[in-house]
């Protein structure tokens, strides 16, 4: 469904008003026609459009008063000047002061329409810029460590989601994080003072699963010599997280379907019924609807529990953020063995980026440890990494990635050595040369994946794609 923006235009001329309504009225467009400059400064004091189409002679101000006026209270809005023929260079001149576009009276269906939805469509796409942009600068969050698109995505479903009392389903491959994921929902929520409770349905005999959750009373079975609280008493509240709920039994399934929906439950050997206030999270590195499928998790308890999917990125799809956690886990287990590591070798570097990471997070914190238990130094070197990532990539392969970033510099004598006498100017090329031979490379080694040579070359992805979309445009 498209996006519906609004578009404010400014014309004291009712017939022209009128006819620039007719031309956009199959627009997706929200349209408000004021005549006076008053009229519209009130408007704007309440309402922020998109866009507004600005005459520039108005009966009771000009044009360029309004725009002074846009401009120092800041309004986030783009004006296309609408002039007379004569006024061009008047116009010119708004746009030096923060106008977007002109239009020239007469202005016809098809011109009107072009400039308005390319200006709104570069207004959406700067939109989306600045968010990537803003997005990069977000590297830790409620326990995370990373920024990372697939983690930039992660962060704001959680902003969105976790205030509300809605269940997250949340899915990933063992490691990825998906309790940190369940705990920052929790403490970006409401509830975040009230207690959090987890609940791994898969570390969890099925016989003693029910009285886990519910609890049971004093002689419900053989061993209960005292009256529990279980998972559900003790989250009341707050927030119950059920871990691997894929992995619990079919007729468990039954009695939770029946407590998410009631709030009630009952313990274990008990006559009567209680009631909570929980916030229910569950996680699964299983693919649930192949489990439904399956016939091993109701269909129901599924549609229920799957409010807002929440999928966690496996490691091997985050790029920096594999050196920014790695780095994180060596500084800090070197402070707790009292070792001096600090940092990687670029080789290092290089594996850490390309291995796989069947185990993500986990394995990679197990990895780091492994290094800093077993060594000494200052920088992680490949021959102290265990296997198999000391031996994932060759030397070649190894010194291909490393150096794909670094553009080659040659110099005129004989000993591969700058020479003071020498002269040099015809070796010298602009660095803004360099840089894009640098970023092509890095694109055609990796078969034109731009996420994946931003990685390599250490830089954001949408910087990268906007340098080749200048020079696209420039070849254009």
């Amino acid at each position: 469904m498209k996006q519906t923006y609004r578009v404010l235009i400014i014309e004291d001329s009712e017939p022209l008003a009128n006819l620039y309504m007719q031309y956009l009225s199959d627009e997706p467009i929200e349209l408000t026609c004021l005549e006076t400059g008053q009229a519209a400064l009130d408007y704007l004091q309440s309402v922020t459009p998109h866009l507004i189409l600005l005459d520039l002679k108005l009966p009771d101000m000009s044009g360029e008063k309004i725009l002074q006026w846009i401009n120092e209270q800041g309004l986030p809005c783009s004006v296309i000047v609408v002039t007379s023929h004569g006024s061009v260079n008047k116009a010119v001149d708004l746009m030096r002061q923060g106008a977007e576009d002109f239009l020239e009276k007469p202005v016809s269906a098809e011109r009107l329409k072009t400039t308005i939805r390319n200006q709104l469509e570069r207004n959406r796409l700067k939109g989306l810029v600045d968010d990537i942009q803003s997005s990069f600068e977000r590297n830790t969050y409620q326990g995370f460590i990373g920024s990372s698109l697939p983690m930039q995505n992660v962060y704001r479903i959680i902003d969105a989601a976790a205030p509300s009392k809605a269940t997250v389903f949340i899915t990933g491959e063992s490691g990825t994080g998906k309790e940190v994921c369940a705990e920052a929902i929790h403490h970006q929520s409401p509830r975040t003072k009230a207690p959090f409770i987890a609940l791994n349905c898969g570390a969890i005999p099925h016989d003693l699963m029910e009285s886990e959750i519910f609890g049971h009373v004093k002689g419900a079975f053989t061993g209960a010599s005292n009256e529990r609280k279980g998972a559900a008493s003790q989250a009341d509240g707050g927030t119950l997280f059920l871990d691997e709920i894929c992995e619990m039994d079919l007729e468990l399934q039954k009695k939770l379907l029946r407590f998410i929906q009631t709030g009630r439950f009952q313990k274990v050997g008990a006559s009567k019924e209680e009631s909570v206030d929980i916030r229910f999270l569950c996680a699964t590195n299983r693919d649930p609807l192949q489990e439904v499928s399956a016939g091993r998790f109701r269909e129901d308890l599924y549609y229920r529990l799957h409010v807002v999917p929440l999928s966690m990125p496996p490691l091997r799809d985050r790029g920096d953020d594999i050196l920014a956690i790695a780095t994180h886990f060596l500084k800090t287990y070197a402070q707790e063995e009292g070792k001096a590591f600090s940092r990687f070798t670029p080789e290092a570097d290089v594996v850490l980026r390309h291995y796989p990471w069947p185990g993500n997070v986990r394995q990679l914190q197990n990895v780091i440890r492994n290094v800093v238990v077993l060594n000494d130094g200052d920088a992680v070197s490949i021959k102290q990494l265990p296997p198999p990532l000391n031996d994932t990539l060759s030397d070649q392969e190894i010194l291909s990635l490393a150096q794909i970033s670094k553009p080659e510099t040659t110099y005129s004598n004989a000993t591969d050595e700058p020479n003071e006498m020498s002269p040099l100017n015809d070796e010298i090329r602009p660095l803004c040369d360099l840089e894009r031979e640098a970023i092509q490379r890095a694109i055609a080694h990796c078969d034109g994946n731009v996420l994946k040579a931003a990685v390599l070359l250490q830089i954001s992805p949408s910087t990268l794609y906007r340098k080749k979309q200048a020079w696209e445009t420039d070849e254009a």
